[in-house]
């Protein structure tokens, strides 16, 4: 049987993956959305990173897309603010759980399984706004993500990611303190090799067309058990956000 033009672009991209990564996220699908499991971090930090997509694109109307959009956490909370939501992942089963949790919640996400290289081929410049939160640590080549999400939006559009520096500081916290200590996540979430300096980060982003606007800290205080935003301090996670150049 011939390949068609989509099968072949799918099998081009399907390179800039970990299997085991996606399996990881796979075997933990059910639990997405129990705000005391796995994911609990990620419940906690939705809200500060959706006040601060928001705050800077402006949500209600835009057309967004969600890269590495997991059980859905971020997409919906898009959607709840007016945004018209696509959310792509590599996980069946996350999106599986996605889907079900966006009717259950009446809210419109258009859940897809696709390789953001791959939708970028099939939809350049078709978003506003594009989010690509707590993901880039997990490909081999992130640089052809930030590629793609710059494709993907429009000129002028708006573009956020979020990761994990790699300091000493941050091998400390979202690894020996995170997963071992304060068991917020489960071993091996992380691999410390895969974290990314702002500082590679920005130049990935300048070279596929984005300007850096703005970068911020996220920090986490385990003796009150609270995340907030730090704009000096990005020595851990770290959200950046971008514009895309305009012809």
């Amino acid at each position: 049987m011939q390949a068609t033009p989509q099968d072949s672009t799918a099998h081009r991209y399907q390179g800039n993956v970990d299997a085991a990564e996606v399996a990881k996220f796979e075997a933990l699908a059910s639990r997405w959305w129990d705000p005391q499991s796995e994911f609990k971090p990620l419940h906690e930090i939705n809200p500060l990173r959706l006040d601060f997509i928001d705050a800077r694109s402006g949500l209600a109307g835009k057309r967004v897309l969600d890269v590495g959009c997991g059980g859905g956490i971020l997409s919906e909370s898009m959607a709840h603010r007016g945004a018209i939501v696509t959310g792509i992942d590599l996980g069946e089963a996350p999106l599986g759980v996605a889907r079900l949790h966006a009717e259950a919640s009446g809210v419109e996400v258009d859940y897809r399984n696709i390789s953001v290289e791959a939708l970028a081929a099939e939809l350049p410049g078709e978003f506003d706004v594009v989010t690509c939160m707590e993901m880039l640590e997990h490909v081999p080549d992130p640089s052809s993500v930030i590629r793609a999400c710059s494709t993907l939006v429009r000129p002028g559009g708006y573009v956020f990611f979020s990761t994990l520096n790699r300091t000493p500081k941050s091998y400390a916290f979202a690894i020996l303190g995170a997963e071992y200590v304060l068991k917020l996540l489960p071993r091996g979430t992380h691999d410390y090799a895969k974290f990314i300096r702002p500082s590679e980060m920005a130049c990935w982003a300048r070279e596929s067309g984005l300007e850096v606007r703005e970068q911020t800290g996220l920090t986490y205080n385990p003796l009150t058990r609270r995340y907030r935003l730090v704009a000096h301090d990005v020595s851990v996670n770290y959200m950046m956000y971008c514009r895309k150049v305009s012809q």
